[in-house]
């Protein structure tokens, strides 16, 4: 719906604005557009304005309702809840890498190769903010990876100097 904030648009140029918009998020499928739009559609928040062929198949053009605009404004007024339960694979992989190795190795192991893939990743990232070209979505994607791989690094060296203490806990 915040796509179509802006006016009216059809399916192929949401999906286009959603990848430029979104650079770093998995690119939607057409298939999900579509599915999309005809949930809104049914909901009332979206509506048909016009259909044409342009050289191809037939384009819907589809346009907000004042309920989907009503609906908009409410979901962008709403607070995202913090997360209230610890539920990442790193987390859960440490704690599985100590109860599988027994010693800590495994979880050690694990902690190093992961640090490893995050510096890597953050390297790309980096450099993302640092090209001159880059567009501004592209730096704000970079920037919020960026704060979350540095808050993983920062977790990962925490779990790594308390492998020996939890290794105790949680072989009891």
């Amino acid at each position: 719906m915040g796509l179509l904030s802006r006016g009216q648009r059809h399916g192929y140029e949401l999906k286009r604005d959603h990848d430029q918009r979104f650079p770093q998020a998995r690119p939607l499928a057409f298939g999900q557009v579509y599915a999309t739009l005809s949930r809104l559609t049914r909901d009332g928040y979206v509506t048909a304005v016009d259909t044409a062929r342009e050289g191809g198949p037939d384009r819907t053009t589809f346009a907000l309702t004042a309920a989907g605009r009503d609906h908009l404004a409410q979901w962008l007024a709403g607070v995202e809840p913090p997360a209230p339960y610890v539920s990442s694979g790193l987390f859960t992989k440490v704690v599985i890498a100590l109860l599988a190795s027994g010693s800590g190795t495994m979880a050690r192991r694990y902690l190093g190769a992961q640090r490893s893939a995050h510096l890597a990743r953050m390297r790309e990232f980096t450099a993302i903010k640092t090209d001159p070209d880059a567009a501004l979505a592209d730096v704000l994607a970079a920037d919020h990876a960026l704060a979350h791989l540095d808050a993983d690094l920062r977790w990962m060296d925490i779990a790594m100097s308390r492998v020996d203490q939890l290794r105790t806990e949680v072989l009891r």
